[in-house]
């Protein structure tokens, strides 16, 4: 049984984490309605990992409304679904948004989202996947996408701290920070299990630490 306050569930993480396959496994195990980000629509993507700075600010706005547009349909009541799965946060925007935009394009980027973000359904639950930024490029390199490859380990490394830093102070929903390092929930069936017990918990704090290895060592 899942906690009665838990319905709407995000999960997040790095380029290479594994939110999105997450998302997907969760979504199936609940019968949840599976939200995904459909970054792959955006036209500037592979420009922007090819030249940062020229592309940055169109890249960010097309995400910010794609992704506004998308949450903002959360707010209707679905009579298929108890649950909503999503593989991203809105809030996650700002994070690149810090990470990529000069000072008098933040100050343009901060405007749209103070207006826009107050209407948007906050999620009960963020998972937040951390991972080491060698495993996270391992996961890049292996799914080959064709938009990814020029990112850079720096990048990733960079990109890697600013969630951290995010999520160690983020407030707006509860926050369950998973050592996605040492566990394989795509492979491993009972790695998956452990992971949807603990998010299945009657009861969730404010922020909470999930660490697989620390489980199975103190299972031995």
């Amino acid at each position: 049984m899942s906690s009665p306050h838990i319905k709407y569930i995000a999960i997040e993480g790095v380029i290479g984490a594994g939110k999105t396959t997450l998302a997907k496994m969760l979504a199936k195990k609940m019968n949840a309605n599976l939200v995904l980000e459909s970054y792959e629509d955006n036209p500037f993507l592979e420009k922007f990992y090819k030249n940062p700075r020229r592309y940055a600010l169109h890249t960010q706005m097309y995400f910010l409304m794609s992704r506004y547009k998308q949450l903002l349909e959360l707010r209707q009541d679905d009579l298929f679904h108890e649950y909503i799965v999503s593989d991203y946060i809105f809030e996650k925007d700002k994070i690149f948004a810090y990470l990529n935009l000069a000072d008098d394009e933040l100050e343009l980027y901060e405007r749209m989202v103070s207006f826009i973000e107050r209407n948007l359904k906050k999620p009960d639950l963020v998972i937040y996947l951390q991972s080491t930024v060698e495993r996270l490029m391992a996961n890049i390199n292996k799914r080959g996408r064709t938009a990814e490859k020029n990112m850079s380990e720096t990048y990733i490394s960079d990109l890697n701290e600013a969630y951290n830093y995010f999520f160690f102070r983020f407030k707006a929903s509860r926050v369950m920070i998973v050592n996605a390092t040492e566990m394989d929930f795509v492979n491993n069936v009972n790695d998956f299990n452990d992971l949807v017990s603990e998010i299945m918990k009657p009861e969730h704090g404010n922020i909470e630490y999930f660490n697989p290895s620390v489980k199975k060592a103190a299972g031995r």
